[in-house]
């Protein structure tokens, strides 16, 4: 399906993430005065969207098959894939952010022996086990087993000084690469929406509140700032691509919000010493408030342009 979908989600997807990066990047380090590895990770991580909010949105409006439903899948797609490689470079940025270069040609190696480790093992000794698990056909081993590959993939990768997140990403792929992956999508099924709500709640809990109150204005000017940038990115990208008007117009009004993955990065990046931490809170509360404010522009989009 990817090789299919390849010019629309490495075209339309490549285009809005770099287009989007570069621009939001440029304006924290040359507006704000960011280093350049915040910068980076700025302009990334605002450049993402939620593919949980928007396909869901998309879905409940009837919109996920229309043109610029396919288009918005097609990048959000892209974006998904790309966070891989941003995860992996977060500790590479982290090592030249301290000035400690010694340990940065190591940590590029061990990534290296990781990613074989994990691809190599999954193509030879998870399928394997979860046949094994399979012909129990215990549901509850099944989930168990699958939970097990995702924990312990993790705490594998974290070994080696990479993150929790980015282990648990690289066993994610494995699992939907094996050909139980529907059963696997089955069981895990009832857990998702838990699971993320709890990711969603501890993102609230660990918001700092405080600086809603402090700086109201410049919350509201960042969060309508970077928005409006990827409306207008979007658009562009839209038109350019080949898409009719009202398709470019609806696509750019799907993907202006931020991303969950954006709390991922911004964390990491805090905890790392890449970028402050109250940049970093400061940033979670503009994603969040960007997400609260998403399905209210598809509301006035369809108001707007629907006839």
């Amino acid at each position: 399906r990817l090789w299919v979908m390849r010019k629309s989600i490495f075209g339309l997807g490549l285009a809005q993430v770099l287009v989007t990066a570069l621009g939001i990047g440029s304006a924290a380090y040359f507006g704000f005065e960011q280093t350049r590895g915040s910068a980076l990770i700025i302009g990334f991580g605002l450049s993402m969207s939620s593919t949980a909010l928007v396909l869901q949105l998309l879905a409940e409006r009837g919109q996920l098959h229309s043109q610029y439903g396919r288009s918005a899948f097609s990048i959000l797609l892209f974006q998904d894939i790309a966070v891989l490689p941003a995860l992996a470079l977060l500790p590479l940025l982290g090592v030249a952010a301290a000035k400690t270069t010694g340990p940065g040609g190591w940590l590029v190696v061990k990534f290296i022996a990781v990613l074989a480790t994990v691809i190599v093992g999954g193509r030879y000794v998870l399928r394997p086990m979860l046949r094994i698990v399979a012909a129990t056909r215990v549901a509850e081993a099944f989930t168990a087993a699958g939970l097990l590959v995702v924990i312990g993939t993790a705490l594998l990768v974290n070994q080696v000084g990479l993150s929790l997140s980015l282990g648990a990403f690289l066993a994610g792929v494995l699992l939907a690469d094996s050909e139980f992956r529907h059963e696997l999508e089955a069981d895990i099924e009832p857990f998702k929406g838990l699971l993320l709500g709890l990711f969603f709640i501890s993102v609230g809990m660990s918001a700092n509140l405080g600086l809603v109150l402090e700086k109201p204005m410049t919350l509201v000017g960042l969060t309508l700032g970077f928005m409006l940038l990827k409306v207008a990115v979007l658009r562009a990208i839209g038109r350019l691509s080949g898409l009719p008007t009202a398709a470019s117009r609806g696509l750019a009004f799907s993907l202006p919000s931020g991303g969950e993955f954006a709390f991922v990065l911004f964390g990491l990046g805090a905890t790392l010493g890449i970028m402050d931490t109250e940049i970093a809170e400061l940033l979670v509360l503009v994603v969040t408030g960007s997400m609260i404010l998403s399905p209210l522009l598809l509301v006035v989009h369809d108001a707007l342009f629907k006839k």
